[in-house]
């Protein structure tokens, strides 16, 4: 009579027995740890905590949407909220739950629960970042205030003067400079849009404005001043202090920098014959009127000194505005009259070429203009002109070589012809030099001003 056959157990059979087995040890090591899972309200989110003796704690990955939590070594950093903790790393956890553990919130050293691991997992306490962050903490529930714009001071100095925001509690900030004018942005902060004003010469205002979830405080930056930006934490709240003038280093970038100190370029050809030196008076005339605006102007000549054609070259290279000042003059031509020349034709430079052809890049358009600022100025110039009297003409050329090599706004103006009798006598007045020099500053100067205002409003310096 055979012996029935015994079957090994399948895994099939096996298998009620492992869940229970598995069970069984889960529960006896929650029950060992006295560790129980629940539920957390953190600043808003429902996420997942865990209760262990009786100590609300939260994991690492959990808090990185709120906090910075980085371990180094037996330490835990945390930051958020302007404040800087450090938790030792206590694996024992029922010792890590007594207040017999010394925790670092930001200067001060106090007694209080530390951090721990459970099934390798780093956990911190959630009583103890509430009171280092200047949170609230209730058993599920942790609670951070919504930072909000309680207050703000100045002081005027003698080379710089100084703005300062008080805040409920610290936030993210950044910072940016828009042609002359600085933005900045803090994040989730709540405040009144208003604008304030100081007694300070560098800064005598700023507008604070509320743009979505975010405050943003906007204010003009002079020429040849800096700016810093940087925040105090003290207990309860925070500040941020903002400090302009030219006490301050300038930090601006060299090509954003061109916005609120651009270079004119004035280049008064020599012509003979007149009896007077029209081109240069017009030059001298409009520089002077530029100079006291305080814009930055560079004559490529003088009455007994002049450029050699590779510093014109270097010097309109830099330039933002361009304008050669000229006189018609051809054997037997019977023409007359001013007119303003705009460059046509592709530059000699590859690179402006590359760069005027190619995709919109951050800030391109102050390193290259596309051809529109030439345009602008040509017809504020034309304007100009005629409020002062003078009708002129509207031509473009291609042969100036100067032109070509500006990457900016670049004009020709044309006072005159030297073989037209009308032309000698008008250039022979002063009333009609003043009126090419008004009008040469006054459109040199709004276009300059409508750039900036252009950049300091993301789409990209007084007038007389």
């Amino acid at each position: 009579m055979r012996r029935p056959e015994r079957r090994r157990p399948g895994l099939a059979g096996r298998w009620p027995r492992l869940l229970l087995l598995s069970a069984a040890l889960i529960g006896a090591g929650l029950a060992g740890a006295q560790l129980a899972f629940s539920r957390l309200n953190l600043a808003g989110r429902d996420v997942q905590s865990i209760n262990l003796y009786g100590a609300e704690y939260a994991s690492q990955t959990i808090l990185s949407g709120l906090l910075s939590v980085e371990r180094d070594g037996g330490l835990v950093r945390v930051e958020g909220l302007g404040h800087v903790l450090l938790l030792p790393i206590d694996e024992d956890q029922a010792r890590a739950v007594t207040d017999f553990n010394t925790v670092q919130l930001d200067a001060e050293r106090v007694k209080a629960r530390s951090a721990t691991l459970v099934n390798g997992n780093l956990y911190l306490p959630l009583d103890t970042l509430a009171r280092g962050l200047g949170a609230t903490y209730a058993p599920g529930q942790f609670t951070v205030a919504a930072p909000t714009l309680q207050g703000v001071s100045s002081r005027a100095g003698r080379s710089s003067d100084r703005l300062v925001l008080d805040l409920s509690r610290d936030v993210q900030v950044r910072d940016e400079l828009r042609g002359t004018e600085v933005r900045i942005t803090l994040t989730g902060l709540k405040g009144d849009t208003r604008r304030y004003t100081t007694r300070g010469a560098f800064l005598p205002s700023a507008q604070v404005t509320q743009s979505g979830e975010n405050l943003v405080v906007t204010f003009p930056l002079p020429q040849s001043s800096g700016y810093r930006v940087y925040p105090v934490v003290r207990a309860g709240g925070a500040r941020l202090v903002i400090d302009v003038g030219p006490g301050i280093p300038v930090t601006v970038p060299a090509l954003t920098q061109r916005i609120g100190r651009p270079l004119i370029v004035l280049d008064p050809a020599r012509v003979q014959g007149l009896g007077r030196d029209v081109t240069l008076e017009v030059a001298r005339r409009a520089a002077e009127l530029l100079t006291q605006a305080g814009w930055q102007v560079r004559l490529t000549r003088e009455q007994t000194s002049a450029l050699g054609q590779n510093d014109k070259l270097a010097l309109a290279r830099q330039s933002d505005v361009y304008l050669a000042l000229d006189l018609g003059r051809f054997p037997g031509s019977p023409r007359g009259g001013v007119t303003v020349y705009e460059q046509s034709g592709q530059s000699p430079s590859q690179y402006v070429n590359a760069l005027r052809g190619a995709a919109t890049a951050p800030y391109g358009s102050l390193a290259v203009g596309d051809g529109g600022g030439t345009r602008r100025l040509s017809e504020l110039l034309r304007g100009e002109l005629r409020g002062g009297g003078v009708t002129a003409k509207q031509g473009s050329i291609n042969r100036v070589l100067t032109l070509g090599e500006t990457a900016q706004a670049a004009l020709l103006m044309e006072l005159g012809w030297t073989g037209n009798a009308q032309d000698r006598t008008n250039l022979g007045t002063d009333a009609r030099l003043q009126a090419f020099s008004v009008a040469v500053a006054r459109s040199v100067a709004t276009y300059l001003t409508a750039r900036a205002n252009n950049a300091s409003q993301g789409n990209t310096g007084g007038t007389p």
